[in-house]
């Protein structure tokens, strides 16, 4: 019999957004500000025999035999069946204002059969955005996150081997044509919406500047007038508001992981009265199996009669046991914690407790 145990960690999310100020740049994001994911289809060499097989992926072959035609290597007809070389699936972001001759990270994923890509190195690799244009080219060594090991009686294997990292393994060979002087606004993407934050945003920046500049749009959104803030550039306005403190507001949340057991309480969660009953049901299943024997002389063979033993118990704890709502946070974990239940339990009671309408928080399930 296996017994689980659970790590009930109950993390108080010390919210302090009442008494503590976060920067404006930690709350939103700028208009025009952004990333740009890139992708590229790549063969990575060198590696100790733990590559693709080229008959469960003839795409290998496929990238293999155009990379070696365009060095000049004519292998028309041939067959190769190499294990030291494996498909991979080569991805990264442009990050925003990237210029021509930076470099950036890529990650390097095995899409065929290939065991590990340990000590391999990716050749030139294109890599394409959305639109279809080639921003950047990675190549380099593959910094493979895990290792595998494999005997003739077995096989383990340690993280993930078959992706990995490249440092700096993309030089970035075009630039995002987007003119950030021309913006005459911009537009603050809060993170989490919220009309309470996104109204503080705006009286914040307004209060920094004496005079109107924000405008909040919706809960999501705050408009800021660039000529307004007097700045030579929308780069400016965002460099004289960016550092801006404001006070966030937070929503009241439960956030529940089963499979680890861990609950996570946000400081404005509130409980109303309430009385709960929980009991716990075991099922024990034993079985015994007899062997029968026919008589001394007497013609027959032996046989296993199964023999099964069923019981059945529940756990006699107390009917109902009342859970007083409070004021804190902190009352509401000390009347939890006077069920003395188990962490998977305990999670059990707040999905109760949240369909009868007395957990005033939003429930999350991971």
């Amino acid at each position: 019999m296996k017994t689980l145990f659970l790590a009930f960690i109950v993390v108080l999310i010390a919210s302090f957004a009442n008494a503590a100020s976060v920067r404006l740049k930690d709350l939103v994001e700028f208009d025009g500000v952004r990333g740009n994911d890139l992708v590229g289809y790549g063969l990575v060499v060198g590696l100790n025999g733990t590559g693709d097989g080229i008959r469960n992926a003839p795409f290998t072959e496929e990238i293999m035999s155009s990379i070696l035609e365009r060095l000049g290597v004519n292998i028309t007809g041939e067959q190769i069946r190499p294990k030291n070389v494996a498909a991979v699936i080569v991805t990264s972001v442009l990050p925003p204002f990237a210029r021509a001759g930076s470099q950036i990270d890529v990650t390097v994923s095995a899409i065929g059969d290939a065991r590990s890509l340990l000590g391999g190195t990716l050749i030139m690799t294109p890599l394409n955005a959305a639109d279809g244009q080639i921003y950047a080219v990675a190549q380099g060594t593959v910094l493979a996150g895990g290792a595998e090991a494999q005997g003739d009686g077995g096989r383990v294997v340690n993280g993930v081997p078959t992706s990995g990292a490249i440092p700096s393994g993309a030089r970035v060979e075009q630039e995002v044509d987007f003119d950030f002087t021309s913006l005459e606004s911009l537009r603050l993407a809060l993170r989490t919406p919220d009309f309470t934050t996104a109204a503080k945003v705006e009286a914040s920046i307004n209060r920094a500047f004496h005079r109107q500049v924000a405008r909040m749009l919706d809960a999501g959104t705050v408009q800021v007038d660039v000529h307004a803030t007097r700045a030579a550039s929308a780069a400016h306005a965002i460099g004289m508001i960016e550092n801006i403190l404001v006070e966030p507001e937070t929503r009241a949340r439960v956030v529940v992981d089963q499979r680890s057991g861990t609950i996570v309480m946000g400081e404005d969660v509130r409980l109303s009265r309430v009385a709960v009953s929980q009991g716990n049901l075991t099922l024990r299943i034993e079985e015994a199996p007899a062997v029968v024997q026919p008589n001394p002389f007497a013609p027959g063979t032996s046989i296993v009669v199964p023999r099964s033993s069923i019981t059945l118990e529940e756990d006699r704890g107390p009917r109902l046991a009342e859970v007083v709502g409070g004021p804190s946070l902190s009352e509401v974990i000390a009347g939890l914690n006077a069920l003395g239940v188990s962490p998977r339990d305990m999670i059990d009671i707040l999905k109760a407790v949240n369909a009868a309408g007395a957990l005033h928080a939003e429930f999350v399930v991971q």
